[in-house]
């Protein structure tokens, strides 16, 4: 016969049912989530749905198929027990009904989302699709590597990146973060910097054989320039290089070959092609394998700062939170900042 363990039954059966209680209301917290989330993803898909007149326009704002938009419309619809479109083959037409649903929900979206988000936020647990846009170079070599110890710290996060030049508006394109250098700042959104964005000159060891090195970046307009065209105005910058002393010159490089995207003036400065002006993150590798080679040593271009861009909102989505503390640590401990500093 088993023995009884020692101590009151009521205490061990009270201990027992505690626990059964805990455990069923962790798991009707995380169903409750679940549901929110796929609920506001169904708001989400009719408002954008009956703000862009179809669903394959509400998709692209999304990221996602206007297949899926649909699926989510309907599902809104059926829950509702009504029907919000009328559909054709052109366009999406509000009904009667929709349009009372619209106006009701549409400027309390934003509230519904934070609402959400709190219930994630509570329990402690990041979790949902973190969309986030950088420039593919930068993002590849110094925020990607950071993407394996962020998921295993927070594996409820899903990453939706997007690796474009482009500057993109966080709130109406629905990005939670960006992360680059010289972004405007509209309203209702915050930076944190993380290092400072300096150009340096740079060329490559085999086209630098046969040519004098400039004493000064007034040396760098004899050599073969590799422009950089900015993408948004079609301008190519003039340029003025400082030093720790003080000291300042205005560089206009040679316009031999000229290019609109910053890691293709990079390469094409690996490749012999000449002298060009870029961010340090673009040139460090190549300078750490010896594929070119820094010139004027002390001058530098001061662009600006590389920054971690995020909507302000009362209650930040702890997804988002977690994420720019997480790059704006890892940034200090690698000491990105000093290494990206031209003046050094």
């Amino acid at each position: 016969m088993k023995r009884r363990s020692r101590g009151s039954p009521g205490v061990y059966c009270q201990s027992i049912g505690l626990e059964l209680a805990t455990k069923h209301w962790n798991n009707f917290q995380r169903s409750l989530e679940i549901d929110l989330m796929e609920t506001l993803a169904n708001l989400e898909s009719f408002v954008r749905s009956a703000e862009a007149e179809g669903f394959s326009a509400a998709a692209r704002r999304l990221t996602l198929s206007p297949a899926a938009v649909s699926r989510n419309v309907a599902t809104l619809e059926r829950n509702l027990g009504v029907r919000l479109f009328q559909r054709s083959t052109r366009k999406l037409t509000l009904t009667e009904a929709g349009e009372r649903f619209l106006y009701a929900i549409r400027d309390n979206l934003e509230e519904l989302q934070a609402a959400i988000v709190s219930v994630g936020t509570d329990r402690g647990e990041p979790i949902g699709a973190l969309k986030v846009s950088m420039s593919l170079s930068f993002g590849v070599d110094y925020i990607l590597p950071l993407l394996p110890a962020f998921l295993a710290r927070y594996p409820g996060i899903r990453p939706d990146w997007t690796f474009d030049q482009r500057q993109v508006d966080l709130i109406s394109e629905g990005y939670d973060a960006a992360i680059g250098g010289g972004l405007e700042l509209a309203q209702g959104v915050v930076s944190r910097v993380l290092a400072p964005a300096h150009l340096i000159a740079v060329a490559s060891p085999d086209y630098l054989q046969t040519r004098t090195l400039p004493a000064d970046p007034s040396g760098l307009a004899e050599l073969d320039g590799i422009a950089w065209r900015l993408s948004r105005t079609g301008r190519i910058r003039d340029r003025l290089m400082r030093n720790a002393a003080g000291a300042e010159f205005a560089v206009r490089l040679k316009e031999t070959i000229t290019l609109d995207d910053p890691e293709a003036t990079c390469r094409a400065a690996v490749l012999g092609l000449g002298v060009t002006l870029i961010a340090v993150p673009h040139a460090l590798p190549h300078l750490e394998r010896g594929t070119l080679v820094r010139l004027v040593p002390q001058w530098y271009c001061d662009d600006g700062s590389i920054s971690i861009y995020y909507a302000s909102r009362t209650l930040l989505p702890a997804k988002t939170r977690v994420f720019v503390d997480f790059v704006v640590e890892a940034f200090r401990r690698d000491r990105l900042a000093e290494r990206f500093a031209g003046s050094l």
